[in-house]
């Protein structure tokens, strides 16, 4: 495929409202994006495997972006706009990449960082920041997604005061490769969070494989069979979901740039390509029909950029509420996932094919739909928030 540069997508001149800095830092991501991922992405997506994917950490660690928007330890302390930037750089490229990143620092790092002991910070934060130790979050279960309370997996205390886990999770981000997962268990006392070496005996992180979605990415299924840990494991300053639910809404907030990445890149594709593509003696994008589909893309984009932007500045000032971020997660990944459905009938038959990245950016915008609370879960928070009344059950 031709390379060619890309289209400006910036009519309502959004970057206006961005630092310096903050243009600095998006800048930063795109360039390793482009240098690092993007020429092998679409490769890795085909075969269902990255190369080198702990290399692949480590740059990513090098650059800052692992736990960027944490303070200390070895966090960049970045801020939430910087975060939202770079999280639409790394989508823009791979959600797989951008779920890899977001797993790390906004799951994995953010539950020891907000709720672990100050031994298990100093020992894990660290490494986690550059890369040289990975982290993933072991919430979700084959009966227990939307449901978390319903979880299974069981933490006891012995008579020596050691916590011993027994339980399955399942569809969860860099599992087979990490060095640390936080894992939520059912104990006598409610739901509480523990941070488990994987190398510790009875656990194991089998890689699940047939995925027709975020394929760029290692999806594992968590086995803990009898493994024994320390009392200091356990997360001391939080019982019960508030936990698990805090750690999800900081993901989340990602999610809500992210899905803009693949957007932009999709809506870029179809515009470039709607200009070469000549039927009927010129080129497609001088039809009224494409051009109507290239138009109602780029406002669903440009409405959910400043959407976002405005929660990130909401996030920054210490105001941004679960809600507010339910409505991000809600209008920007559906309305990414609609961008890149139409992209894909302005390519045509192209569209279906891995030379370009608008069907890669689809099938894995279904996932993004999906993990981190579903349409139908968001869609609720939100009527709660408007009436009163839980819906739930």
């Amino acid at each position: 495929m031709t390379m060619h540069p890309p289209p400006d997508l910036d009519l309502a001149g959004i970057d206006d409202l961005l630092t310096p800095e903050e243009k600095a830092v998006r800048a930063s991501v795109r360039q390793v994006c482009a240098e690092r991922i993007a020429p092998h992405v679409a490769d890795w997506f085909e075969r269902g495997e990255i190369d080198d994917v702990r290399g692949l950490v480590k740059e990513l660690g090098s650059l800052g972006v692992l736990g960027m928007h944490l303070e200390g330890y070895g966090c960049a302390g970045m801020s939430a706009v910087d975060y939202g930037l770079a999280c639409l750089e790394l989508e823009a490229t791979d959600s797989g990449i951008r779920s890899l990143v977001s797993v790390q620092g906004s799951l994995a790092m953010y539950a020891i960082w907000r709720h672990g002991s100050e031994e298990q910070k100093q020992e894990w934060l660290p490494r986690m920041a550059t890369g040289e130790a990975i982290g993933c979050f072991g919430l979700t279960e084959p009966d227990a997604g939307s449901d978390p309370a319903s979880m299974r997996t069981r933490a006891r205390q012995d008579a020596a005061g050691d916590w011993v886990l027994d339980g399955r999770k399942m569809w969860i981000t860099n599992g087979t490769i990490a060095d640390v997962a936080v894992v939520w268990a059912q104990t006598d006392d409610g739901i509480r969070g523990f941070v488990v070496p994987t190398d510790s005996p009875g656990f194991s992180a089998p890689l699940i494989k047939h995925k027709m979605s975020l394929r760029a990415s290692v999806t594992s299924e968590l086995v803990l069979d009898g493994v024994r840990l320390p009392a200091s494991a356990v997360l001391p300053e939080v019982r019960g979901l508030r936990g698990p639910l805090s750690c999800l809404t900081e993901a989340r907030f990602g999610i809500v740039w992210g899905s803009l990445g693949a957007a932009r890149s999709s809506l870029e594709a179809a515009v470039t390509y709607a200009g070469q593509r000549t039927q009927f003696d010129k080129p497609i994008a001088g039809f009224q029909l494409t051009q109507h589909k290239l138009v109602e893309m780029h406002l669903e984009y440009t409405k959910g950029l400043l959407l976002a932007l405005h929660l990130g500045r909401r996030k920054d000032a210490g105001t941004l509420t679960p809600e507010q971020v339910s409505i991000g997660k809600l209008n920007n990944v559906r309305a990414a996932l609609e961008i890149c459905r139409t992209a894909r009938t302005v390519l045509g038959a192209n569209g279906i094919s891995l030379e370009f990245p608008v069907i890669r950016h689809a099938n894995n915008l279904e996932s993004v739909l999906t993990y981190e609370g579903t349409v139908e879960m968001h869609t609720l928070v939100l009527g709660q928030a408007l009436t009163g009344i839980p819906a739930f059950r």
